[in-house]
């Protein structure tokens, strides 16, 4: 009875082989040029680059692979990023909707500054949103949009020169140099009655020490890696944004590739997604403790006074995203285009986008 057992087991074990094997037979042998996001970030160090590394070469077999580096290494500027996809300088790029929206003014309307508070309500807008991304990123970029993820959310950090200050409120970032990199996120600045000011991630710190710029906007744990707290002294915990994150894959590259091939890449950008959600929400608050007065497992608090929004914060806050933020995009977009926004993002968060 024993041996039947392990017989049928053998016989069992073979088909599953052979069945896997099979399967493995039919999905290309491929090499892809890849670029990721910021080296020095987590979606990068844990999840772009062992999705090219790792995942995708042991769910293949060992037939997909990679020569994948973040853009931070290549020295190509964030808003080249999706322009160099376009021309096939490589094959796939993880990018973000707010760079890529240099071309496509529809991107931005997945990450407009302000609209969205919570990252459950900010998951479904990106579902909804989705296919109008997937739609531009095609007819732009020429790119097969193959998932779609976060940043920690974007906040607010200034350096106000005196660490005593226990609270300010939004009024109080009125005349303020504050850093963006976005047309909305300088919408959002210019309804505060203060002055955006566009500058690269990697010169923000000495620009908030020379007082080149007197706030910054980031996510709360770039924040903490790029060490901002030892120029700044307040966090002003409004989250203006999440960084609306893509992995994208050239069309002509994408077309070359089997059916097979094309749904492995699918299943497992997919997991990718989920995982990455999943890890961005616990990072957000981490990022705010590391920034604050801990609890930090990645070192030493940086000290920054934390301050949540109070409701006349909330009330502001409101009054610009729909008077501001919201009229100038639909006019830079257009009807049509602010249509779709309110029959996908407007109808989760409840808002109207119309000039």
């Amino acid at each position: 009875m024993h041996m039947k057992r392990v017989l049928v087991g053998m016989v069992v074990g073979g088909a599953l082989a052979l069945g896997a094997a099979q399967a493995s037979a039919e999905v290309q042998e491929f090499k892809f040029e890849v670029v990721g996001t910021w080296g020095f970030l987590e979606n990068w160090k844990i999840f772009e680059s062992d999705f090219w590394q790792n995942r995708l070469p042991a769910a293949s077999g060992g037939k997909l692979t990679a020569n994948a580096k973040p853009y931070t290494e290549l020295g190509v500027k964030g808003y080249e990023v999706m322009s160099g996809l376009k021309r096939g300088a490589y094959d796939a790029a993880h990018a973000t909707a707010p760079y890529a929206a240099k071309a496509s003014v529809a991107l931005e309307g997945i990450d407009l500054a302000g609209v969205i508070q919570d990252y459950s309500t900010y998951r479904k807008a990106l579902k909804a949103y989705r296919p109008i991304m997937a739609r531009e990123l095609a007819e732009k970029y020429n790119a097969k949009l193959i998932n779609t993820y976060p940043f920690p959310s974007q906040q607010l950090w200034c350096n106000l020169k005196d660490k005593s200050i226990k609270s300010i409120s939004l009024k109080d970032l009125a005349g303020k140099k504050i850093r963006t990199y976005s047309r909305t996120l300088g919408d959002f600045v210019e309804g505060l009655n203060a002055s955006a000011v566009s500058i690269p991630f990697g010169e923000v710190v000495p620009a908030l020490q020379k007082g080149v710029a007197d706030c910054g906007i980031t996510g709360t744990m770039p924040a903490y890696n790029a060490k901002w707290y030892q120029v700044v002294t307040h966090n002003v915990r409004v989250r203006v944004g999440y960084a609306a994150s893509f992995t994208a894959i050239n069309m002509d590259t994408w077309n070359d590739l089997n059916e097979d091939t094309q749904n492995l890449i699918l299943k497992e950008a997919e997991k990718l997604e989920n995982e990455i959600w999943e890890f961005e929400e616990s990072l957000d608050q981490a990022g705010m403790d590391c920034n604050s007065h801990g609890p930090c497992e990645k070192g030493e608090p940086g000290g920054v006074t934390g301050i949540d929004p109070s409701p006349e914060d909330q009330a502001m806050l409101k009054e610009i995203v729909e008077n501001v933020v919201l009229k100038r995009w639909a006019k830079r977009c257009g009807k049509k285009c602010a249509d779709e926004w309110n029959e996908t993002v407007g109808k989760v968060v409840g808002m109207v986008a119309a000039e």
